[in-house]
């Protein structure tokens, strides 16, 4: 039961709506997991990256050519007031560099020799640390052959409370941290029959 009710939980992509079989996601999923990386709340950033697809910035092309002056636009609309400067930086860097030194996305995973060298060449990108590429690449497992980031420190928390694979599961756990586990929320926690801390507090 509690995989099925895992399973129903979307991922973070999954409630972007994007497709992450689809190349073109793929690369919209690395702009939001760079967003997510912030230190910054999941509203703010899916409110902000809403933004990027409504004013169609959704290729490296269309996003060089807006510049940096309408990517701060557009964050500080989302609300990374005190992120917007160096985000906008850290975004035109990445994309410039990722189209001069692999093209795309796609040549950048080919290129790889393993799952931890596709994880040092994301990181050789300015502003994209271990935090944004475990949320770019848990997403990708079983889509990506090398997508096969060691999981969180919360994933594997939550895995152990839940007794489920973390790896299966990372976003999925994520999430149920997030939004119910950190913010207290245990009464309408999807989860919390199952959860081991809880069961032990009753």
């Amino acid at each position: 039961m509690i995989n099925e009710i895992l399973e129903g939980i979307p991922s973070f992509s999954e409630e972007l709506g994007l497709d992450l079989k689809k190349p073109e996601d793929r690369f919209k999923w690395f702009i939001a997991s760079i967003l997510f990386a912030k230190p910054i709340s999941f509203k703010i950033a899916s409110k902000t990256f809403g933004l990027f697809l409504i004013h169609g910035l959704t290729s490296p092309e269309k996003i060089l050519d807006a510049g940096w002056d309408r990517l701060v636009e557009l964050l500080d609309a989302g609300g990374y007031v005190r992120y917007d400067f160096s985000t906008a930086s850290n975004i035109l860097e990445t994309v410039k560099a990722l189209k001069e030194k692999y093209g795309s996305l796609e040549k950048l995973h080919n290129e790889a020799k393993s799952s931890k060298d596709l994880e040092r060449k994301l990181m050789e990108f300015k502003g994209v640390g271990k935090t944004a590429v475990n949320i770019f690449l848990r997403e990708l497992r079983g889509i990506w052959e090398k997508a096969k980031p060691k999981p969180s420190k919360i994933a594997l928390s939550m895995a152990e409370k839940l007794r489920v694979d973390a790896e299966k599961y990372e976003s999925k756990l994520v999430r149920i941290y997030l939004e119910y586990c950190k913010k207290k929320r245990c009464e309408v926690c999807p989860v919390v029959d199952y959860c081991f801390h809880s069961i032990l507090g009753r």
